[in-house]
């Protein structure tokens, strides 16, 4: 520690520290900046007593005004939701053919089946309904369950195996394999004949040998040429859509123990408005009937 000193490089006073012949500048900080700095320690205290600020175990101090985020959110739905009565109104009491032709619901449906759909659908089908492993593409031109704006409605509203809706869309396939139906030498052969449905057999004798099989086991579903059948949910073989894999080795898996689906019933969490303006959003989409 050594007496003030002042600096010859600089010309500014020391601190009187020193280390190794090193001498600390004395440089304060500028004014402006500690009045800032004091201007926001008052401001976070004024902060603390007029917002709610400080937890406790129970509960929290309210703050001099009172103010509650939540309820301030409470208020703005409120307000959206009573700007948007008349629209809702409008839309609960036309069909979704009615509201698809006129230019009006059908703007403010749109919008709000986006909105429905981004919220409820997206993490399933993906953004705009591209799809995703296992969820089909609901902007093409295949449709399970069938693709106007009634079959689309009517799959949202009472979902697809949905075991709190006795209304549910819903039809299973059997485990070809995993309850012994067919052996893995047919199951082979079935696989092989729905490959030659679209011309992609390597074993042709296998595909002639699975013919058959396919007939018995089948069609009833899938129906003669595997062109599905919508009434009862299959899907069509002859394609190359696919939701499980489209290789012999998923289509093998497939029929020895199959998986299967499950959508929501959404009529049960939705009102019936939000439901319409889904169908009508997912029906323009592209793949709409």
């Amino acid at each position: 520690m050594t007496d003030l000193y002042r600096d010859d490089v600089t010309g500014k006073e020391t601190t009187g520290h020193e280390w190794d012949g090193i001498r600390e500048l004395n440089t304060p900080l500028p004014k402006w900046w500690l009045m800032v700095l004091y201007a926001c320690i008052l401001w976070s205290i004024g902060y603390w007593v007029v917002y709610p600020a400080w937890p406790s175990l129970t509960s929290y101090t309210k703050g001099v005004i009172g103010y509650n985020s939540r309820a301030d959110l409470s208020n703005q739905i409120a307000s959206a939701a009573e700007a948007q009565a008349h629209w809702l109104d409008a839309i609960e009491n036309t069909s979704p053919e009615a509201i698809a032709n006129d230019p009006e619901l059908l703007n403010f449906a749109m919008a709000g089946g986006r909105a429905t759909f981004n919220e409820n659908c997206a993490p399933c089908h993906a953004v705009g309904g591209a799809g995703r492993p296992g969820f089909p593409v609901l902007a093409d031109d295949e449709w399970i369950w069938g693709g106007t704006l009634a079959d689309i409605s009517l799959t949202l509203q009472h979902g697809i195996r949905a075991a709190d809706n006795a209304d549910t869309r819903n039809n299973l396939m059997p485990r070809f394999g995993a309850d012994q139906i067919l052996d893995q030498n047919q199951i082979n052969d079935v696989a092989e004949f729905v490959l030659s449905l679209g011309n992609r057999a390597e074993d042709s004798a296998a595909a002639e040998r699975g013919r058959q099989l396919f007939a018995d086991n089948c069609a009833a579903c899938h129906g003669p040429a595997g062109e599905g059948v919508r009434e009862l949910g299959s899907p069509n073989l002859a394609d190359e859509i696919w939701l499980y894999g489209a290789d012999k080795a998923g289509i093998v898996a497939q029929i020895y123990q199959p998986r299967m689906g499950v959508m929501p019933a959404w009529g049960e969490r939705l009102d019936s408005a939000r439901i319409k303006m889904l169908a009508v959003y997912v029906h323009s989409l592209g793949g709409g009937e």
